[in-house]
């Protein structure tokens, strides 16, 4: 799929591989829409550069000009992670937590979204009503566009080939300030938006809800009561690109949000949009539903309730890590595809060296090189589960991983997860608690996608010894189950946590 795969270690050697490369070469952080344009033959691209060892690249943060920065490493779940975006830029936040599932939010990064640019990417239309900018940086220069700027049509953007995303920026939201995104897709999680939706609202200064020990039923009459004095509302997968729509955000301005003003809003949003027809749904139906999603965005925000579906405790399959993937020191790596330059990690606890896997995913390489098929694979594209494992204690798909991002990195894999280990790289005869409680309730069914199941579940009860089932199920959603047995399987979970 690649020929040279490099890691360097910091933000200049980057743009300077890009600069020495131009169009032969693309930036990789999480790879999780790259790797499966890659596979199908969609890009055709010789150089990757890794920039998710560059040491802080992955913080989110507040400057003394209160905009909120979002560095270009930060995971999904680092931004469902982060207190500030949850307070000062929610719809970002809770754009995030929709996206995909907990083992491709650990990978998949919200810069990465931006850049694939397609049109109904979750976080370009949080991001864009949120009146977001890009940094972009290289070796000749650096420039910073807004999102109108940026994106010019279906997957095109105004990023030059030797240039690199190193900021996205947006004001943080104010007290007086609110804002919520909505979704609908062909299932519950891990879909595809058939229209997607955000709406950020400036109310005068008497909505001002940040204050300590307010009611709800006083905040509620607040909002109902205060006049929006600006609007941003935002529809994705309705046009080429994300689009805002001047006509509903102006029937808003002046007004209050009552239920006839909200409706003209929603009305003046489907009345606008001319989504077209495809294989996941007609024009006609997202027109209907661009109507619903933003009445019931805005119903929302006047009704205070649009942080009824962010978890308060969501189950992020870190393990006992926080979530972010450590630095690499030293000088740039290079890996080739089938060259001599070793992939030095440790596998199940045991130090390893595989050469000529510089082109390999990890999943080939663990499966291929180191004989560990307890490791599935089932779609290839990060959709089944069936290839979970640990990396640095953190649950990926690893036919989403290339494997020179193995190098200096500690993998668990189904087979490690026994105790003692016994070499080679595979645990001893004490099953874990997981697969204890597996067999026990009968949960592994035709046991192809067992081995993934039980690494989300063994994750899930590192960090969350015990769990609710909402958090087991919410845990569970990159795991298909063919088999229909999800019923054993949340069983055998909590039977696990029970005897933790």
């Amino acid at each position: 799929m690649w020929q040279t795969y490099y890691t360097p270690t910091s933000v200049d050697e980057a743009l300077r591989l890009l600069a020495e490369y131009g169009p032969e070469a693309r930036i990789i952080a999480g790879g999780t829409d790259l790797l499966v344009e890659l596979q199908r033959g969609v890009r055709r691209t010789r150089v990757l550069i890794d920039v998710t060892r560059i040491g802080g690249l992955d913080q989110v943060r507040l400057d003394d000009a209160g905009l909120v920065h979002i560095g270009p490493t930060v995971t999904h779940n680092l931004a469902v992670a982060s207190d500030l975006l949850a307070e000062r830029g929610f719809p970002l936040a809770l754009a995030c937590w929709r996206v995909g599932t907990p083992q491709l939010r650990n990978r998949g990064t919200v810069t990465g979204n931006l850049i694939t640019a397609s049109p109904a990417n979750d976080t370009i239309t949080a991001l864009w009503a949120l009146d977001a900018r890009l940094t972009l940086r290289s070796v000749r220069s650096e420039r910073i566009l807004s999102f109108t700027d940026f994106y010019q049509g279906v997957r095109q953007t105004a990023l030059a080939p030797d240039e690199m995303v190193t900021d996205v920026t947006f004001p943080a939201l104010g007290s007086n300030q609110h804002g919520v995104f909505a979704k609908l897709g062909l299932r519950r999680t891990h879909a595809i938006a058939l229209v997607n939706a955000a709406a950020v609202l400036t109310f005068d200064e008497s909505a001002n809800l940040r204050i300590a020990n307010c009611e709800l039923r006083i905040a509620n009459q607040r909002i109902s009561e205060s006049t929006v004095t600006q609007a941003y509302i935002t529809l994705g997968s309705v046009a080429p690109t994300i689009v805002r729509v001047p006509e509903a955000e102006g029937a808003l301005v002046g007004e209050t949000l009552s239920e006839e003003n909200i409706a003209e809003a929603a009305d003046l949003a489907a009345y606008v949009a001319a989504p077209i027809d495809d294989i996941r749904a007609g024009a006609d139906y997202r027109r209907e539903t661009v109507r619903v999603l933003v009445r019931r965005a805005l119903t929302r925000l006047r009704d205070t309730t649009e942080r009824t579906e962010f978890p308060t405790a969501p189950p992020m399959l870190w393990g006992c890590t926080k979530g972010r993937f450590p630095r690499l020191a030293g000088k740039t790596v290079c890996h080739r595809d089938g060259g001599t330059e070793p992939i030095e990690c440790t596998v199940n606890g045991e130090n390893v060296v595989v050469q000529g896997a510089g082109g390999k995913t990890l999943l080939e390489m663990l499966r291929d090189d180191l004989g560990l098929t307890g490791t599935k694979e089932g779609c290839g594209e990060g959709e089944c589960g069936a290839c979970t494992v640990w990396m640095d204690g953190v649950a990926v798909l690893a036919c989403l991983v290339p494997a020179p991002r193995a190098h200096g990195t500690h993998i668990v894999t189904v087979e490690g997860l026994a105790h003692p280990p016994q070499p080679p790289l595979r645990g001893g005869e004490q099953l874990h608690p997981i697969q204890q409680a597996f067999i026990e309730e009968g949960a592994i069914q035709c046991g192809y996608c067992t081995p993934g199941f039980i690494m989300a579940g063994a994750s899930l009860l590192e960090e969350i010894p015990h769990p609710t089932r909402e958090q087991i199920v919410a845990g569970l959603t990159g795991n298909l189950c063919r088999c229909t047995g999800y019923y054993k399987i949340v069983r055998a979970i909590e039977k696990a946590a029970e005897g933790k």
